[in-house]
């Protein structure tokens, strides 16, 4: 049975989360401050992170990004309000996967949740997706100094290991197994996430940036990642 941290200081957010996703069968524990979070999310077990930015005694965001480095592969869902784009891009670059904007309604977030559990019990039971018409193969590719092992989840250029986060890969394997194709965010949302839904692109474009900085060319060589301007991104091969 997964389980499912939430850190959220809003009492009646949080009851709901909690009765919404204990019906799809998962076993929730709540915090309302970031401290006490912190503190059990440095020891314990558990499957995907629902964190509100905005918390008492321990920033949101600085849990975050202690969380990113701590487990890599972590799925983090940031929950947001409205007017708080910039949060939401920051977060988003230290290491979140994904972000739901309040008020949010139980149906989207039950679907947020399916989609990031279903895609890391793939990763842990089938690490190369063979299975997963998400890609088009399961073997390693190869582009220059750049390689990419879907059996291992691993990647590096110029021999160097480079350390991505589970969607990060995921991203970096769909396009490097799509070469030269152009893909639309709404695309991307709904290959790579999941789902598709209107106002999410911040997500895509965060996670683009993070990969295009994380696997910078030494020299005057073009980004792998492509921007098509007025479409979308392609992978440069």
């Amino acid at each position: 049975m997964p389980k499912i941290i939430i850190v959220e200081d809003d009492p009646a957010i949080a009851e709901m989360l909690q009765y919404h996703l204990q019906n799809l069968n998962y076993k929730v524990k709540h915090f309302d401050n970031g401290a006490t979070a912190r503190d059990y999310l440095r020891e314990a077990e558990y499957d995907l992170v629902l964190l509100d930015i905005m918390l008492p005694a321990y920033n949101g965001l600085d849990l975050c990004k202690e969380l990113r480095q701590l487990r890599p592969s972590l799925p983090i869902m940031l929950l947001t309000s409205l007017d708080s784009e910039a949060d939401r891009v920051v977060g988003l670059e230290l290491g979140a996967d994904d972000y739901l904007s309040k008020p949010f309604s139980m149906r989207e977030c039950q679907a947020r949740v399916k989609a990031l559990l279903r895609r890391c019990e793939l990763n842990i039971q089938e690490p190369h997706l063979s299975n997963d018409p998400l890609f088009a193969t399961n073997k390693k590719i190869i582009h220059e100094e750049l390689s990419i092992n879907p059996a291992t989840r691993e990647v590096s250029l110029d021999n160097k290991s480079i350390e991505l986060t589970q969607r990060e890969f995921d991203l970096l394997h769909y396009f490097a197994s799509h070469p030269q194709q152009v893909f639309s965010r709404a695309e991307l949302l709904d290959s790579v996430w999941g789902y598709g839904h209107d106002g999410y692109e911040a997500t895509v474009n965060t996670h683009i940036n993070r990969l295009r900085k994380k696997l910078k060319r030494k020299s005057d060589k073009e980004d792998f990642i492509k921007t098509v301007w007025g479409v979308g991104y392609k992978f440069i091969a």
